[in-house]
């Protein structure tokens, strides 16, 4: 059967007309900029004092784009007669987004909490050695990186935040009550003086 003259034209006027009353997904990139979910995987900040150089970012990174350099330091006894330590003393800590896949592999990894992820995406360069990110620049997205989610209401309290309150309740009252026997006690009560002459 031949189909109706004008009925494309109709379907067309009808596909117009539907998509005219939907709202625009157009964005005005960069004059507006979008609005990315809190956990958007854009770079990677660095915590610096957390990290102890344990090298499980750079050896697990399947793309090899983490460069770690550091030197061992002896640190002398705490208390005398002990014994020296060494410890590692970061040095050079670099991740080559030229490279980088995001995975997140290295985030997952690390035991101490030393990397994270930000939403910052806006780091393009026009020289490719320039999305190398030394230290100093990781640890400058620090400042972005947004703040964990509020735990849930009637989830179990963490383990450290316990720890922490019952030492700190210990604390107070070992100071409560050394103040409490420091204080001057009251003596006997001196007999009444005077009487009858």
């Amino acid at each position: 059967m031949a189909p109706f003259p004008g009925s494309g034209l109709a379907k067309g006027l009808a596909v117009t007309l539907r998509t005219m009353t939907k709202k625009t997904v157009t964005a005005q990139y960069p004059d507006a900029q979008p609005e990315l979910p809190p956990r958007t995987r854009g770079v990677i900040g660095l915590f610096e004092e957390n990290c102890t150089v344990c090298m499980l970012c750079a050896r697990e990174c399947p793309d090899w784009c983490i460069y770690i350099d550091s030197h061992k330091e002896t640190v002398p006894a705490a208390a005398p007669g002990g014994r020296e330590r060494s410890r590692n003393v970061l040095d050079r800590f670099a991740i080559d987004f030229s490279l980088c896949m995001y995975c997140g592999i290295c985030i997952e990894v690390c035991p101490f909490d030393a990397l994270f992820w930000s939403p910052e995406f806006e780091y393009a360069e026009t020289d490719i050695h320039e999305l190398t990110h030394e230290r100093d620049k990781l640890r400058d997205w620090m400042w972005t990186v947004p703040a964990p989610p509020a735990l849930d209401p009637g989830a179990e309290e963490p383990k450290e935040i316990a720890a922490a309150r019952k030492t700190a309740e210990k604390l107070a009252a070992a100071q409560a009550q050394a103040e409490a026997q420091a204080a001057p006690h009251p003596g006997p009560t001196d007999p009444p003086q005077g009487g009858a002459s």
